[in-house]
């Protein structure tokens, strides 16, 4: 007989959710606020372990397989419509407001879209931890972990279930001690202390994938073997206690010593998340008069502090889940708490984007204020993705929906579809403009990181042999040292982006964005009255602006005596 499998709703785990997603809101808009705050994706691993897991078993014991295809289905469902709306509105956001972005998030969206996010950052050395980016699809990698769970543990559970069938407590065994050496691995992999910034300098600090050197910070940070122990902690109690098990007489004395354990693990858990820190920085020194970033991990962190924080989270789960004990019925099964937990998906989803848009690359802490207004953005937004987006989808009121404006039944219908039809091509507009923008601004980001390094360069020339057109008009003193400019270039964004392999060659170049014409009638008067022209000068302005025939004959007054 197959029947659908089921779970009676458990308030407690929304509430523990709730937690979770606040505490990490709060880390993300204020460290100082919560310093270990971002421990709440450690919480959200734990309980996705464990209810995945007590999904899979109840539909096992109901119907003595587990439907792969319905399993994913019912994942896609949950998680992919708000996914990809998110995914579409940063694009547009992106493309109107933040076009200087927009080449940084193509790898980030494909990467999104096929479930690789974390591993794309470690690949990229894109940092977690690093706040001077917008990068606003950087919280992403959390969910690429869970995806990576979804797609592999039905067919582990179906396999495991097959080969031990009803040895449950002896499989919850086996995943505890996987958890556990997905502890140890991470402390024997890490290394404390902070790195030199390449692998040449501190290579115990680092890892090869593939050839490819990575932080080993960020490989156990983001990676999914390193991440996994809170995903095996949650499964293993999911073998060994279940909702199931218990009954309206539940002895009082247990109930009792369930809420105790529950009170112990959400005092851990609230000590940790105070007390605990992700990563320490300091500026190094590279020795050609440039300086870089780099992190060292917090060391309890790495060495068992992410296994305490599975253990804290278990417990409290073993209270949450009880039917009887006032900890997951009263203080996480209030209202408030289950309304936020089961937004909790659609808040983490949000409120960093909504940050960084709002702030940019600032790195400073939010004030309290700040923190109120974007807060009450998110919930709106939040909101809107629930009721309009996400519950539709889930509970087949679209599929009903588009049933309906397929074969319309009356004029209402018909109007519905009419004005369905106008809003789908409107809403599909913009996206498509803002993942096409995507792919444009790729190269436009390209360009606009050419253009700020070539234009150090020439910051750099300014300061020891480049001409500025007058003295007072330059942010850095000119230094020709006495010698003829042999080739001398003056040109504007144009020339800019060319600035390094014209040096390279020998060439002498003053080039800024937007230049207007007249200042190179300035720079040519100027290098002539100090007489240190040489035998080339070329020009490439006008661009942006228009020249007359005066101020080209102007031009050539100081330049009569040049060859070229």
């Amino acid at each position: 007989m197959n029947r659908q499998n089921s779970l009676s709703y458990m308030p407690g785990l929304d509430g523990l959710r709730a937690l979770a997603v606040v505490a990490v809101i709060i880390y993300h808009a204020n460290k100082s606020w919560l310093t270990g705050g971002f421990l709440g994706v450690e919480v959200f691993f734990v309980i996705s372990g464990y209810l995945i897991t007590l999904l899979l078993i109840t539909e096992s014991e109901q119907n003595d397989r587990i439907s792969f295809k319905q399993f994913w289905m019912r994942r896609a469902r949950r998680l992919l419509p708000a996914l990809w709306t998110l995914l579409l509105g940063v694009c547009t956001y992106a493309s109107l407001f933040m076009r200087d972005e927009l080449g940084k998030l193509r790898g980030d969206v494909i990467a999104a879209f096929v479930y690789g996010f974390n591993w794309f950052k470690i690949w990229s050395k894109s940092s977690y931890f690093d706040s001077a980016q917008v990068d606003p699809l950087r919280h992403l990698w959390s969910l690429a972990v869970e995806e990576q769970f979804y797609l592999i543990w039905p067919l582990l559970i179906a396999v495991v279930l097959r080969i031990f069938g009803k040895r449950l407590a002896t499989l919850g065994g086996a995943f505890f001690v996987t958890a556990i050496g997905v502890a140890w691995y991470v402390a024997a992999t890490y290394a404390p202390g902070f790195p030199e910034p390449t692998p040449l300098g501190s290579p115990d600090h680092f890892v090869s994938i593939f050839g490819h050197p990575a932080l080993k910070i960020d490989f156990l940070f983001l990676g999914t073997l390193g991440r996994s122990g809170g995903l095996f902690l949650g499964a293993a109690l999911a073998f060994w206690y279940r909702p199931s098990m218990f009954s309206q007489q539940y002895p009082s004395s247990d109930r009792h010593a369930v809420s105790a354990i529950g009170a112990v693990g959400l005092a851990a858990l609230g000590a940790m998340m105070w007390q605990f820190h992700d990563v320490y920085s300091t500026t190094v020194d590279l020795g050609d008069g440039t300086t870089e970033i780099v992190r060292r991990g917090y060391d309890p962190l790495f060495q068992g502090g992410f296994l305490l924080v599975g253990l804290a989270s278990i417990a409290v789960i073993t209270a949450a889940v009880h039917p009887h004990s006032p900890i997951g019925t009263k203080l996480l099964g209030n209202p408030i708490f289950t309304y936020l937990g089961r937004r909790s998906y659609g808040l983490y989803l949000y409120h960093w984007p909504v940050f960084r848009f709002a702030r940019g690359a600032d790195p400073n802490p939010m004030s309290v204020v700040q923190f109120i207004l974007l807060g009450l953005v998110i919930l709106v937004i939040t909101e809107a993705s629930y009721r309009f987006i996400e519950m539709p989808i889930r509970t087949g009121d679209f599929s009903q929906w588009w049933f309906t404006m397929r074969h319309p039944r009356n004029d209402a219908n018909r109007k519905q579809r009419q004005n369905a039809i106008a809003i789908a091509v409107v809403v599909s507009v913009l996206p498509l403009f803002g993942l096409v923008s995507v792919a444009i601004g790729t190269g436009q980001g390209q360009v606009a990181e050419s253009l700020k390094k070539n234009e150090q360069s020439v910051q750099n020339l300014v300061s020891s042999t480049t001409v500025a057109p007058n003295p007072g008009d330059s942010t850095a003193t000119t230094s020709l040292d006495g010698q003829i400019i042999p080739i001398l270039a003056i040109g504007d964004s144009v020339m800019l982006g060319a600035a390094n392999v014209l040096t390279e060659r020998g060439i002498t170049v003053d080039a800024m964005k937007s230049r207007p014409f007249r200042q190179a009638l300035e720079i040519a008067n100027y290098v002539k009255s100090i007489n240190r022209l040489g035998d080339f000068v070329i020009i490439h302005l006008g661009t942006n602006n228009y020249v007359d025939e005066k101020t080209l004959d102007e031009i050539m007054v100081p330049l009569a005596d040049v060859d070229r």
